[in-house]
């Protein structure tokens, strides 16, 4: 008799798991998905990748950050094709879309596309430089080093070592995923400025898969550091809530190729649309006039 009791109790618990995890999916699918209208393709109104034409002969490929979309590389883009630079910032996969597509995206995926779209603009322009934001800086270590097409890399607050607080979440996702398959990413702390933050196409939580796909991809662009030759920019904030600075300083030192160095106060992690957006948008401008020759 007991063990039949103890047999109901698991199977009770088990259905209940499953329909805690279909109600927190359909909860985070809409919360997301209700705060912006969805085109044909499925991609959420102001996610959609987008390309400026330029006027000075020099190119640049922004890649943005996981969980994010190029909405956050946009007020940076205006500036930089406003100085003469094309510009082309693709929507990764699994991205502007909906949780569940950013919970099955992969790493290879993520690095594929940015592949495509540096051998795209190679194709067509001389002159190209990277400029990648928080995992898509890894993205841009990462490919700069399977391409002499790339005069220039920008690093703005890159993700390349994940913090042990979010290992040990990752790890321990066989625990938690069953029964809730997101959780939230406390996002509001990635950006000060509420203006931004609302304008924000960021999804605000994250997945098992989508920790995996960081996490492998974050690796990948750490490694690829020391192989870099090209002249380099790197920018941090001192209150990155993503990226403590031991870690930021983990990242500047496995640097070897020449690297311009900048700190910012008063912003989070997603620099390029909080309040220090101006201060970087100026940095990257001066960078790249000193070395677009």
């Amino acid at each position: 008799m007991i063990p039949i009791v103890l047999l109901v109790l698991v199977v009770l618990a088990a259905a209940a798991g499953v329909l805690n995890r279909r109600r927190v999916m359909r909860t985070i699918e809409r919360e997301y998905t209700g705060r912006f209208p969805v085109d044909a393709n499925g991609i959420v109104a102001g996610a959609e990748g987008f390309t400026l034409n330029g006027t000075n002969g020099r190119h640049l490929l922004l890649l943005h950050g996981s969980g994010d979309t190029p909405q956050s590389l946009r007020y940076l883009a205006d500036r930089l094709n406003a100085a003469g630079y094309g510009v082309h910032a693709p929507l990764l996969p699994g991205h502007g879309r909906s949780p569940h597509a950013f919970a099955s995206a992969t790493a290879a995926e993520y690095h594929d596309a940015a592949r495509r779209a540096l051998a795209e603009l190679s194709a067509s322009h001389a002159w190209i430089g990277v400029v990648g934001l928080s995992m898509g800086g890894a993205l841009a270590a990462k490919i700069a080093t399977e391409s002499s097409d790339v005069r220039v890399l920008v690093l703005l607050a890159p993700y390349m070592i994940v913090p042990r607080d979010v290992r040990v979440i990752r790890k321990a996702s066989w625990l938690w995923s069953p029964a809730a398959p997101y959780l939230r990413g406390r996002g509001e702390a990635s950006v000060h400025d509420p203006v931004a933050q609302n304008a924000s196409r960021a999804y605000g939580s994250f997945s098992a898969g989508a920790l995996d796909a960081l996490d492998a991809t974050a690796v990948a662009g750490h490694r690829a550091l020391p192989e870099l030759t090209m002249p380099m920019l790197v920018i941090n904030s001192e209150q990155d809530n993503r990226i403590p600075r031991a870690l930021a300083q983990e990242t500047l030192d496995a640097i070897k190729a020449p690297v311009e160095r900048h700190w910012l106060k008063g912003c989070g992690h997603v620099i390029t649309v909080d309040y220090c957006k101006d201060a970087v948008a100026e940095l990257v401008l001066a960078f790249l006039a000193g070395h677009a020759g």
